[in-house]
């Protein structure tokens, strides 16, 4: 597995180059695909690199049906509740682009009549029926080294589940769905997109002598993980 660091300004210069790339790997992937699957995350710089692949020039003439989108996690709230990522990133991109809406494969809502753990066995069966095998997953990361809803201090998940119902996230809401470290790292390639000074103590554990003592350490993809990292999230660790 090849890890590679792209370092940038600021945020919003890693959600321009990570909106870039998308394409270009989206090109290399349905030259010998039919179809493409992408994990997509929320949070700020995740949301933002949504928005600049809506406004890159490519998206106009782009076959976005030829790309299924995943979330990484959810918010276990309403279906058009705003912590909800599926309804940040449809404001982002998916209102802004021509897309099937079959192809748009979001986690249960908390209105829809399902306990937590329904949900998360509800959408851990409908992943197994697709088995979608992830080209690109985007993820973010939080001060405290979580990815998707996968925070410190929590059990790891057994080995062959895919999802996992978090009922007391440290960070609210406190309900959440995730996939797992081990759906996450069965992916082609993992893109972290990291900005801001309150990450740079967790990118730096990351790269450090103990990256597992966080889950951002526990992330490693089948060919490359890349990091798009703002200057200040990777202070500490070089020096930019």
């Amino acid at each position: 597995m090849t890890v590679v660091v792209n370092r940038f300004k600021d945020g919003n210069s890693v959600a321009r180059a990570a909106a870039e790339a998308f394409y270009l790997k989206m090109d290399t992937v349905l030259a010998t695909k039919p179809e493409a699957h992408v994990a997509v995350t929320g949070g700020t710089v995740g949301i933002a690199t949504l928005a600049e692949i809506a406004a890159n020039p490519r998206a106009a003439s782009f076959d976005f049906d030829r790309v299924n989108f995943w979330w990484g996690d959810e918010r276990f709230v309403g279906a058009t509740d705003g912590d909800r990522n599926a309804v940040q990133a449809h404001n982002a991109l998916f209102s802004k682009i021509a897309i099937d809406p079959s192809k748009l494969h979001e986690f249960p809502s908390a209105d829809n009549g399902l306990g937590l753990d329904e949900a998360a066995e509800q959408f851990a069966s409908y992943v197994a029926t697709v088995q979608p095998e992830f080209d690109l997953v985007f993820l973010g990361m939080g001060p405290d080294g979580h990815v998707n809803s996968l925070f410190p201090g929590k059990p790891l998940p057994a080995a062959g589940v895919q999802i996992i119902a978090e009922h007391d996230s440290p960070k609210p809401p406190p309900q959440r769905l995730s996939f797992t470290f081990e759906a996450m790292n069965a992916a082609d390639e993992i893109w972290l997109t990291v900005a801001g000074a309150d990450k740079a103590e967790a990118v730096s554990v990351a790269f450090g002598d103990d990256p597992e003592s966080l889950p951002v350490g526990r992330i490693k993809a089948k060919n490359r993980t890349v990091w798009f990292v703002d200057q200040t999230a990777g202070n500490r660790t070089w020096g930019c």
